[in-house]
């Protein structure tokens, strides 16, 4: 069981850091991402032992930081794909885990901000023949590929998660 419970926990990163890079390519986290974080929850909680009321406490603050996403963007401040990316990942951080996904998250997207700012100065005349995707992120009023810092965010706050806790104590 413990090498199924590891298999399991090992998706929220995978599926993070696939989300990252696919947004830092392409502008755009694929809808089968949040999807398979969200089927791929539950598994993984019933592998490690969680309580049933611990899983819908998890359940219900993804509901709560998706309501939230949707507000921001609807004020046009994230994408929808940055939107079901935190709320799916929250799903998987629950309560105890969310408040320092959401700080580690907020440091990580300052600081990929002030790169890709001071990048877009620097290195945006030296990006002639470079991938499509390296241009775009260099156009000077382009977005900012924020599923980058979800998932740092994400990997910093995972090791002190429930599910983590649970198998470890397991």
């Amino acid at each position: 069981m413990t090498f199924l419970s590891l298999t399991l926990l090992a998706v929220m990163p995978a599926l993070v850091i696939v989300g990252a890079l696919k947004d830092l390519t392409s502008m755009k986290i694929p809808n089968w991402i949040s999807g398979l974080l969200i089927l791929g929850f539950a598994p993984a909680a019933l592998a490690v032992g969680l309580s049933p009321m611990v899983i819908a406490v998890h359940f219900g603050v993804a509901l709560i930081a998706l309501l939230i996403m949707m507000a921001l963007f609807a004020l046009r401040w994230i994408g929808g794909g940055d939107a079901k990316l935190f709320a799916s990942t929250c799903l998987w951080l629950g309560l105890s885990g969310s408040g320092s996904f959401l700080l580690w998250t907020a440091i990580a997207g300052g600081l990929l901000s002030l790169l890709i700012l001071m990048a877009r100065g620097w290195l945006r005349p030296h990006v002639s023949g470079a991938p499509g995707w390296v241009g775009q992120l260099m156009e000077p009023k382009g977005d900012i590929p924020y599923g980058v810092a979800i998932a740092a965010g994400a990997l910093a706050a995972y090791p002190a998660s429930p599910l983590v806790a649970a198998f470890i104590a397991g």
